[in-house]
């Protein structure tokens, strides 16, 4: 299977029409801006649109909706556009002419999948008449569940918030601005995620909950000072810190691959006498070492946390056995495992998933099953993480039938499947090469109760990008968008790789522009594959256009 990350150079060499060398010089000595060479409607670009977002949050202006004229580029489509008011009128009666209509009585989940795709699917100029088409009845759990849906399309999200604050029966909610925080943060927009904070303060709707969402985007960015100076700004906002709050700081550093700050803020907490730890730290701080697969770490925490006095319980015990399982020591997990016994703690179903994933990953399917049926004999109820890794198991050993046996015991014991259960199968038959086969089951899963979810659309992409069939791969792509489920980072990249292997550099452009407009920040490495490609296909100026596009997005000041 070929890796989706090898460069463009390599993927189309057979499509030069221009010497690379010279390809690449023209490159570097053109100036900027670019002439477009694709035709596309209208659409504000992500940077404008965020640009213009003013203060309607504040104070001042609550309620406020303000107009806003946004700078328009001209963008990538294959069909030529049109003037606003002809796209507005053709939008409105697509909205028609594909039932996107809101019914009378339809659910939740169904009119905010409809408003999704209305989202995804319009350019920016058009989405409010196409939204105003729907007929969308408002409420605070319809624009909770939009934003929850479109976490990972900030600027769409940002969208559907400027829109629905203007419709009448619009409340604003702790529950709106947190989904729109997330998604905003997730594509690193912290200076309008500050703004809605103030909005949040004006209506009386921060909490602690609030900052945890902007400290875990600030980690996961990669930003540690931002994320512990966030922390710390709690008390300016009238919320007061203890050892709980702490213990969650250490623990989202941790989990961003941050422990090595983690750990100083532990030390720190411990010499200034701040909070004295207790349990929960020192498991929190196991955890993250663990997940380092840092053993001598793990242990020294360990040792540390018996010498204060506080003895393990199945939590701590927990972590040392999932981190020798990560570390492939199994037999090291198995003798904590008895030690636990010895000293009268239980193990949890959790201790069981461990033991049951790790065995059965070094391949040691015998053992795995003899505890997932010492996990049953201990009374404990079959759940669904617990049989997700006896398939997994199943499926590390190629013993396929058996996996689908279990999915089918799951069933009639009415304790799943669930999508990670078919994302575990789908993994180990696109590494074992069983393409169709992967594609049957994820055809299986549409017709049974258990919808595919983003990820398991994300492998299958990257799966048929990876095995040269991109076209499938469009249809799977097709298929999700229809569900009004957004594509992620890695699914554009997947895609757009593929493309440009199969020399459809427009269309690559195309989807690399929606991720543009979407706001989604493009990994380095995908955009040098996409702009190898161009060059050595000799498409200089396209290549030209959309480095000057990326770099726009990058570079455009927020004003809140």
């Amino acid at each position: 299977m070929r890796s989706l990350r090898r460069t463009a150079a390599h993927l189309l060499c057979h499509a030069r029409t221009v010497p690379a060398n010279e390809a690449r010089m023209a490159f570097d000595q053109m100036l900027l801006p670019p002439t477009t060479v694709l035709c596309r409607p209208p659409r504000v670009h992500a940077g404008h649109m965020l640009d213009g977002m003013r203060g309607s949050w504040f104070c001042t202006q609550a309620g406020s909706t303000g107009t806003h004229e946004l700078a328009m580029d001209q963008k990538f489509s294959v069909v030529p556009g049109s003037d606003g008011s002809e796209a507005a009128e053709r939008v409105c009666r697509i909205a028609v002419d594909q039932q996107f209509t809101v019914v009378p009585g339809s659910d939740l989940s169904e009119v905010a999948e409809r408003v999704c795709r209305v989202l995804s699917t319009q350019p920016e100029p058009t989405v409010a008449p196409a939204l105003d088409a729907l007929g969308v009845p408002m409420s605070r759990e319809l624009v909770a569940k939009v934003l929850k849906n479109l976490s990972n399309a900030g600027v769409l999200a940002l969208t559907f918030f400027r829109w629905a604050e203007r419709q009448e029966g619009f409340v604003y909610t702790a529950e709106s601005f947190h989904n729109l925080i997330e998604a905003l943060g997730k594509i690193k927009q912290f200076r309008l995620v500050w703004s809605l904070v103030e909005a949040m303060r004006c209506r009386g709707l921060l909490s602690k909950d609030t900052f945890r969402l902007i400290v875990r985007r600030y980690a996961r960015a990669r930003k540690v000072k931002e994320a512990v100076e966030t922390f710390e700004k709690m008390g300016g906002f009238g919320l007061k810190t203890d050892l709980s709050d702490y213990n969650w700081l250490i623990d989202v550093l941790s989990k961003s691959k941050q422990v090595r700050k983690a750990n100083a803020i532990f030390k720190d907490m411990k010499r200034n006498g701040k909070f004295v730890p207790d349990l929960k730290t020192y498991t929190i701080l196991m955890e993250g070492w663990g997940h380092e697969k840092d053993l001598l770490m793990l242990k020294s925490v360990y040792q540390e946390m018996l010498d204060a006095g506080i003895n393990p319980d199945v939590v701590a015990y927990g972590m040392l056995i999932s981190a020798f399982c990560k570390s492939a020591k199994c037999d090291e997990a198995i003798k904590v495992f008895h030690e636990m016994e010895a000293t009268g703690v239980m193990p949890s179903p959790h201790v069981y998933c461990m033991l049951i994933n790790g065995l059965g990953s070094e391949e040691r399917l015998d053992e795995a099953l003899k505890f997932f049926e010492l996990s049953k004999s201990s009374g404990f109820p079959m759940e669904v993480p617990t049989c997700n890794a006896v398939v997994g198991a199943y499926c590390r050993s190629s013993k396929f039938d058996h996996a689908f046996r279990m999915v089918d015991e799951m069933r009639k014991s009415g304790i799943g499947p669930n999508s990670r259960t078919y994302d575990i199968i789908l993994q180990y038959l696109i590494k074992s090469h069983k393409i169709d086969e992967a594609y049957n089951v994820f055809q299986e899963m549409g017709r049974s109760a258990c919808e595919p979810q983003i990820n398991t659309y994300t492998i299958m992409v990257g799966m048929f990008c990876s095995n040269e069939r991109v076209d499938m791969a469009l249809k799977v792509w097709n298929q999700m968008k229809e569900k009004g489920i957004l594509p992620c980072m890695h699914m554009f990249s997947a895609l757009i790789n593929g493309l440009c292997f199969e020399n459809r550099l427009e269309e690559a452009c195309i989807y690399f522009q929606e991720m543009l407009d979407k706001g989604i920040r493009p990994p380095a490495q995908l955009f040098s594959n996409l702009k190898q490609a161009l060059i050595e296909g000799g498409r200089i100026s396209l290549a030209q256009e959309m480095a000057f596009k990326l770099d726009t997005l990058r570079k455009t000041p927020l004003r809140p």
